[in-house]
C-alpha cells in the first residue's frame, strides 16, 4: 500500500512540475513579448527608473520564485487543497482566446501608462454609485474595474506580470485558510470572499472546500457577474454586489473571511472602516487570512521589484500602503496574528478574531 501511495506521490509532483513549469514558460513568454510591444520605462524629463537588480539580488529573487512553488507543493502533499487542474483541453482553448484578448490590448494600457492616464474611466462611471477612490484605472487597465472586457482580461494580466506565479501565491493564503480551520466542519463554516474580483480565489476555496458556504463580495457589478458565472456550479456560493467599508452583512455572522490584493488599493482611512467592518461581521475566534503585496522591507532582496508598482501601474495608494502597520491596524479593531509567511511577492497574514 505504501509502494502504490509513494508511487502515486511521485507521479503527482512530476505532473505538477510539467504543469506549472508550462504555466511559467507560458506566462514570462507573454510578458517579454509584451515588454518588446511597450514604450520603454522612462518618460522623457523623468528620473531613470532601473527596474534590472544586481546579479545577486536576481538569484535571490529566482530562488524566492522556486521557494513559492516548492510551498505550493509541499501544501498540496499535506493534503491543504487539491493541486491545480492547469492544462485542461477546455482551459488551453482558453488560455488561447485570453492571450489575443491581452495582446489586443497591450498598447491601450501603455498609452495610458506612457501619457500618465489613470482616471479616464471616471468620464464614463456613474459617481454617485462609486467612491471617488475606487475610480481609477488601476494598472492603467482598460475599463478600470468596472467593465467586463476588464473583467475578462484581468487573470491573464496578472499571471503575465506575476510570470505565472499569481495563482500560487493566492493558493498559499488557502494553505493559511486551511490551517485556521483545521478541525472544523466546512458545512457549518461560513465564510465571505471580500474584493471577490472575477472569483479566481472564490473558485480555489470552494475547490478545497465544496461543501462550505461561501460568499464573494466586490464593489464591481461586471466582476460580480463574472464571478457569478465561475461559481454557479456549487448551489451554496453566492456572490453580492458590496463596499468593503460598509458590508451587508449582519453583526457576528461569519466564521472566516479572506481579503486577497484589496488593501493596497484603499486609502488609509478606508483600510480603517474596512478592518473595522471587517471586525464588526466576524464571530468571535473568526478567522481572517491576508494576502497583499509584501511591503518594504519584508523581503529586501525583493525589495526593487515592487519600487516601480505606484507609477508603471497607476497604484495611487501604494506608497501608503507601503508604510501601513497592518499588525497594529488589525489589532486596534480586535484581531491577534495566528501565523504570517511570505509567498514570492506576496505577504500572507492569518489573523484571529479576539
Amino acid at each position: 500500500m505504501s509502494l502504490v501511495g509513494d508511487v502515486g506521490r511521485i507521479a503527482g509532483r512530476a505532473g505538477y512540475t510539467f504543469t506549472q513549469s508550462a504555466r511559467v514558460a507560458w506566462y514570462a513568454s507573454h510578458y517579454l513579448a509584451a515588454r518588446r510591444m511597450s514604450k520603454p520605462f522612462d518618460r522623457p524629463g523623468e528620473p531613470k527608473f532601473r527596474p534590472v537588480a544586481p546579479e545577486g539580488d536576481k538569484r535571490r529573487i529566482r530562488q524566492a520564485f522556486i521557494d513559492l512553488f516548492a510551498t505550493d507543493r509541499a501544501n498540496i502533499d499535506a493534503g491543504l487543497y487539491p493541486a491545480p487542474g492547469d492544462l485542461s483541453v477546455a482551459k488551453i482553448l482558453r488560455a488561447f482566446e485570453d492571450s489575443l484578448r491581452f495582446f489586443r490590448d497591450v498598447p491601450r494600457v501603455d498609452e495610458r501608462r506612457v501619457e500618465r492616464r489613470g482616471a479616464e474611466v471616471r468620464s464614463n462611471a456613474d459617481r454617485s454609485r462609486y467612491p471617488a477612490y475606487y475610480l481609477q484605472n488601476f494598472h492603467y487597465q482598460t475599463g478600470g474595474w468596472l467593465t467586463e472586457e476588464s473583467a475578462e482580461l484581468y487573470d491573464t494580466q496578472v499571471e503575465v506580470l506575476f510570470a505565472g506565479a499569481a495563482d500560487a501565491m493566492r493558493r498559499i493564503a488557502l494553505g493559511s485558510l486551511a490551517r485556521g480551520l483545521k478541525g472544523k466542519d466546512q458545512r457549518g463554516v461560513k465564510l465571505l470572499d471580500l474584493a471577490c474580483g472575477n472569483g479566481r480565489f472564490l473558485t480555489q476555496i470552494l475547490d478545497a472546500f465544496p461543501r462550505m458556504p461561501v460568499t464573494g463580495l466586490d464593489l464591481s457589478p461586471a466582476y460580480a457577474d463574472a464571478a457569478r458565472a465561475r461559481v454557479k456550479s456549487w448551489r451554496q456560493a453566492e456572490v453580492v454586489v458590496g463596499q468593503a467599508e460598509a458590508l451587508p452583512f449582519a453583526d457576528a455572522s461569519l466564521d472566516a473571511l479572506t481579503c486577497v490584493y484589496l488593501f493596497h488599493e484603499l486609502p488609509p482611512r478606508v483600510r480603517r472602516d474596512t478592518a473595522k467592518e471587517i471586525a464588526r461581521v466576524l464571530k468571535p475566534g473568526g478567522v481572517f487570512v491576508f494576502a497583499d503585496s509584501l511591503q518594504t522591507g519584508d523581503a529586501p532582496d525583493l525589495d526593487r521589484m515592487i519600487e516601480y508598482f505606484p507609477v508603471g501601474f497607476h497604484e495611487p495608494f501604494y506608497g501608503s500602503y507601503q508604510q501601513e502597520d497592518f499588525v497594529a491596524l488589525f489589532g486596534e479593531a480586535g484581531f491577534r496574528v495566528e501565523e504570517a509567511e511570505l509567498a514570492f511577492l506576496t505577504k500572507i497574514v492569518r489573523f484571529r478574531r479576539a
